[in-house]
């Protein structure tokens, strides 16, 4: 019976214990994502006409189509109207397809001599009646009018003048996203002027203008309002839509206006805005004001109500202005950075008073990419013409509610989180594989370890600095790529809008911004450091492996640099160190974790806000760009060494041995899991085709998830000194060796007896040397 040999069953053991521990992790992993999945809802499929999305068990359409399968009909066709310019000019007006609630311009301009010229010399509108798009009669323009004359002539202009200028008014802003600053503010200063005469509410046409003048103000860029020199025309405005809301009704795509005397026994007004879906789309806002309610109503199709508590009703009158967006209203406090519509309420009492206003907002929303995450109850404050929260409390329930003392500017600002989709795609396979993979990492270090006497000592570094960088690489990967936030985003929302809050004024804080960043999670940003880090590690040693192999093969009869060791360990470690500490000095900022990582896993941010790749985000050049030259230098050393040593006769190397076609091609792909090639097919997942994108995103998790196993199996089991070692510690697995004899002949070779003598010999073959770490590359002495 053979002598026990405790060294040897202790590193058997040891690996044993190992490989069950990592592949514990593994299941344990793999069980928390099992029981996630099987918790989360999978939303409804849809099927949607004319381009339009499914999103969320539901269509989104393009503009031209509206409809619960986008199968409605959104727009008025081309058309073509003769009109009268002049008593002697007749002119057919041409349109392109006008969008419903949307203003058309005209394909004929005006003469370019004249004021305006090149603008188009006039507008139409598409309505709806109904199911049918129908379309306004146009507008004509004053060709040798622009807002400056506009402007001058509004101030002393006469009731019989008003309707043209605001008319006009209206075709010069009807493309809003050509407005200046200059141009918004004199179309503003026009607008005042009209509101302010007597009796402008009278004037239907002129009232109706001015209302279609400012809806179009809200549709210029928000980039034109950010000028100081706006604030008091814009101040002015709001003040004068808030007068004139007390005798008007009139809506427009992007305001809407809406009055009603109060009886003597008034005690509440509710103030309604709806959007109807009885056909199946949405329509321009519909207003309603009802008396003596109870309080809110709870249809949630209903996007804001305010309810007025009245004493003192003196049979005055109330008026309300609803802004779609808050362009007028701009916040040196409040930042808006989304798209979405921010709807500002104003309301004015003229003949009584009110004890209290009551402000609720529906917080459904179209957008499947955002959650609310907070509100503020707020009104606008003239006297420092910004949000205030003083007076103000907010509740919450099904609606957005506020309780607020002050009558005007009413708003809820609102702060949303992007709903990030956290990544779950091939991760079954991931971990599996990394499971395998950090197994069979720990057998080769060990390998390497209690084997390197049979080495250089150079060659044994290497290779276990490689193995190491990517063992901790994987061990981190697998617990902890995955954002906590995952989680708890599952697990915040789900009753979020059934909580009820009493009203609090010390909980309203006035928001600085409509999009907050997740909560900020320290632990997944150490990840993506760590990962970071080790990776590049990684593939720097890669690199370095593949220069020692060029200096070992290539230059064979040549020593290796002094100081070989301390100048590689230098390298390896310390580049991915600088490259990480760069990225960090360059986008980390506290609080802003996310200029750095991502939120859906623990990684490199790569995207913006509009999910586009970005090159200003670390992923592409604290990452891609130094692995690509990291593998562009693998490959043409992997090209040289294949087809100089491995494949191709070497004058300069002695073997052994002739080895196999099946001998060189082990040989080749050791090299390139050495060296990390198959990291290439990474690069391939760029590309946009769809399917073709996938492929590679299998190909590249199988091939890269289990590179560890791969250096396992490729340097370690099929090793001789590995078998030797697992037949002398586990004499059950020892397996006779069958000799191979081959027929060789000796020729004795002399010059003063050139007769030839044959003698036929039979001897075992021993093919096996170590004196590099590749031990499957065919042997050379």
């Amino acid at each position: 019976m053979p002598s026990l040999h405790w060294d040897r069953i202790l590193v058997g053991i040891t690996c044993c214990v190992v490989t069950v521990t990592l592949w514990a992790l593994c299941i344990w992993q793999l069980v928390l994502r099992f029981k996630t999945d099987t918790t989360e809802s999978v939303g409804p499929l849809c099927f949607c006409l004319n381009g339009g999305i499914c999103r969320d068990g539901s269509c989104v359409c393009q503009e031209e189509w509206v409809g619960s399968l986008c199968e409605i009909v959104n727009f008025c066709e081309a058309s073509t109207y003769t009109v009268n310019i002049s008593e002697s000019i007749i002119k057919n007006l041409t349109f392109e397809r006008i969008i419903v609630g949307k203003y058309g311009n005209s394909k004929e301009k005006c003469e370019p001599d004249t004021v305006n010229g090149n603008t188009s010399i006039a507008i139409r509108m598409c309505s709806r009646q109904g199911k049918i798009p129908t379309l306004e009669l146009p507008k004509i323009l004053n060709c040798n009018e622009n807002l400056d004359s506009l402007a001058l002539q509004a101030g002393t202009a006469d009731s019989s003048n008003v309707s043209a200028i605001a008319s006009n008014t209206q075709i010069l802003t009807s493309m809003p996203d050509q407005l200046t600053t200059e141009n918004i503010s004199a179309a503003a200063n026009i607008a005042v002027q009209i509101l302010k005469k007597p009796n402008v509410s009278e004037d239907s046409q002129a009232s109706v203008a001015v209302m279609a003048t400012v809806s179009h103000l809200l549709d210029a860029n928000e980039t034109e309002f950010n000028h100081n020199n706006l604030v008091n025309i814009t101040t002015s405005l709001t003040k004068a839509m808030e007068a004139f809301s007390l005798t008007s009704n009139i809506t427009q795509p992007n305001i809407a206006v809406q009055s009603v005397p109060l009886k003597l026994n008034s005690s509440t007004i509710l103030f309604s805005a709806q959007r109807a879906t009885v056909l199946g789309y949405y329509q321009s806002t519909q207003l309603e004001i009802q008396e003596n309610v109870p309080g809110f109503i709870t249809d949630l199709s209903t996007e804001v109500q305010i309810l007025l508590n009245i004493i003192n009703n003196n049979n005055g009158r109330v008026g309300f202005v609803l802004y779609q967006n808050d362009k007028l209203f701009q916040s040196k406090i409040y930042k808006s950075h989304s798209t979405f519509s921010k709807q500002i309420v104003s309301g004015n009492i003229d003949g009584g008073r009110t004890s209290s206003v009551e402000i609720a907002f529906s917080p459904k929303y179209n957008s499947s990419e955002l959650q609310l995450r907070d509100h503020a109850c707020v009104f606008w404050d003239y006297t420092v013409n910004d949000w205030s929260t003083s007076g103000c409390a907010k509740g919450r329930d099904q609606f957005l509610r506020c309780r607020c003392n002050h009558t005007t500017n009413f708003a809820v600002l609102m702060a949303f989180q992007i709903k990030y989709k956290y990544a779950k795609p091939l991760e079954y396979i991931s971990y599996i594989g990394v499971g395998l993979s950090m197994a069979g990492l720990v057998i080769t270090i060990l390998f390497q370890i209690f084997t390197r006497k049979t080495r250089k000592s150079s060659v044994t570094w290497m290779l276990v600095s490689l193995c190491f960088s990517m063992l901790i690489f994987n061990i981190i990967f697998i617990s902890g790529i995955e954002n906590q936030n995952a989680r708890n985003h599952r697990s915040d929302t789900i009753s979020y809008y059934q909580q009820y809050l009493s009203y609090d004024a010390a909980s309203n804080t006035l928001l600085t911004s409509d999009v907050v960043d997740p909560p900020a999670d320290s632990q997944c940003t150490a990840v993506a450091v760590l990962l970071h880090y080790f990776l590049l590690a990684t593939f720097m040693w890669t690199a370095l492996n593949s220069a020692q192999l060029y200096l070992l093969l290539l230059r064979a009869m040549k020593p290796l640099p002094g100081n070989f060791l301390i100048t590689m360990s230098v390298i390896g470690w310390g580049i991915p160190a600088v490259v990480v500490a760069i990225t960090l000095g360059a986008t980390y900022r506290e609080g802003k974790d996310l200029n750095y990582r991502q939120e859906e896993f623990c990684w490199l941010a790569a995207l913006d806000q509009n999910q586009h790749f970005s090159t200003r985000k670390p992923m592409l050049w604290s990452f891609l760009l130094p692995v690509a030259l990291i593998l562009l230098f693998n490959i043409i050393i992997f090209i040289k060494i294949t087809i100089s040593v491995i494949w191709k006769k070497n004058k300069n190397l002695t073997r052994n041995k002739k080895n196999s076609f099946m001998e060189k091609m082990i040989g080749t792909i050791s090299m390139a899991v050495v060296l990390g090639i198959t990291w290439t097919i990474g690069y391939l997942m760029l590309i946009s085709h769809e399917e073709t994108s996938l492929v590679f995103s299998y190909l590249f998790c199988i091939f890269n998830a289990t590179q560890g196993l791969q250096i396992c199996i490729l340097y370690t089991l099929r090793s001789p000194t590995f078998k030797k070692k697992i037949s002398e510690a586990f004499p059950v697995f020892c397996v006779p060796e069958v000799p191979l004899y081959l027929h060789s002949k000796t020729y004795y070779i002399s010059k003063s007896q050139p007769a030839k003598h044959l003698q036929g010999t039979f001897r075992s073959i021993q093919t096996f040397s170590e004196n590099i770490s590749l031990s499957t590359f065919p042997t050379w002495s």
